[in-house]
C-alpha cells in the first residue's frame, strides 16, 4: 500500500482490491465444488484426465514420497499419485473448506483416508515446515492465487534441497490458427455450460477470464526462476491450451 491507496489486483478481467481477490475466489469455487469434477470432464471434453495424468507421470512418484498437492480439494492429483506411489502420502492443501470436504468423502470412498491429509490453507503461507515436503504439485489453481509470487516463494520453501516443483497451469494462447476458435468457445460456451451443469455461469466466466491473465509459458518460467528454483522447463500440450512448468529446490 502506498500513499494510503490500496494495492490492486486482477479477478478476471476486472480490478480489484488484493484484500478483496481471496474471498471472491473463495466464492467462485464454494459455488461449484461439487459439480467442479464433472464440469471439468464435459468443457474439456475429458482430456483434462489425460493433462493431469501427464503431470504425474512428469512427478514420477517414488515408493514413500510425501507429496504436497496445493489448491487440489477434490484430491484428482492426490488420488492419481496415491494410486501411483507404493506407500506415498499426500497431504492437500486448499484455501477452499468446501473443496476439501469433496475431497475427503472421495479419499473415504475410494480407500485412501489413511494415506492423504486434507488441509485448509493459503498458498502464500502454507502451514508447513521447511524442507519437509519431497514435491510439490499444483494444478489449474495457481492462477487463482492473489500473489503468484509469494506461493512460489513458499513452495521452494516447503520443499527438501533435491526436491521438484510441478505446475499444471492453463496457458493464455494456444497455437495461433486455432486461437479464434479457442476463444469463441471458452468464452461463448464454457459459461453456457457452467450454467446447465452447475448453475452459476458467473464462476466459469471468471476462470476463463483468468486463464487470459496469466503469465505465458516463458513468463512464468521467469518467475519460477525468480523463487530460487534450477532447472527449470516447460512443455505445453494440446496445440499449447495447458502447460506443465517444473523447477528443482537446489
Amino acid at each position: 500500500m502506498a500513499g494510503g491507496e490500496a494495492t490492486t489486483t486482477h479477478f478476471g478481467f476486472k480490478t480489484v482490491e488484493e484484500s478483496e481477490k481471496a474471498s471472491l475466489v473463495r466464492g467462485v469455487f464454494n459455488s461449484v465444488a461439487d459439480r467442479y469434477d464433472i464440469m471439468n470432464d464435459v468443457m474439456s471434453a475429458g482430456v483434462h484426465r489425460l493433462w493431469k495424468n501427464s503431470l504425474i507421470d512428469s512427478l514420477n512418484p517414488r515408493p514413500d514420497m510425501h507429496l504436497l498437492d496445493v489448491a487440489g480439494g477434490t484430491g484428482d492429483i492426490a488420488f492419481r499419485f496415491l494410486e501411483a506411489s507404493r506407500g506415498g502420502n499426500v497431504a492437500v492443501c486448499d484455501i477452499n473448506a468446501e473443496m476439501l470436504r469433496v475431497g475427503r468423502v472421495r479419499a473415504e470412498e475410494q480407500g485412501y483416508g489413511d494415506r492423504a491429509e486434507f488441509v485448509c490453507g493459503d498458498a502464500q503461507k502454507l502451514p508447513f515446515e521447511s524442507r519437509s515436503k519431497d514435491a510439490y504439485t499444483i494444478a489449474f489453481g495457481i492462477r487463482n492465487v492473489t500473489r503468484v509470487e509469494e506461493a512460489l516463494v513458499e513452495a521452494y520453501r516447503v520443499l527438501k534441497p533435491g526436491a521438484k516443483f510441478f505446475c499444471l497451469e492453463f496457458s493464455p494462447q494456444v497455437v495461433p490458427v486455432l486461437q479464434q476458435g479457442y476463444d469463441a468457445y471458452s468464452f461463448n460456451m464454457i459459461p453456457k455450460m457452467g450454467e446447465v451443469i452447475t448453475g452459476d455461469a458467473d464462476s466459469y466466466q471468471y476462470l476463463v477470464e483468468s486463464i487470459r491473465r496469466f503469465p505465458s509459458p516463458p513468463r512464468f518460467a521467469e518467475m519460477i526462476k525468480a523463487a530460487g528454483f534450477g532447472r527449470v522447463s516447460w512443455r505445453t500440450m494440446s496445440a499449447g491450451v495447458v502447460a506443465i512448468h517444473s523447477g528443482t529446490r537446489l
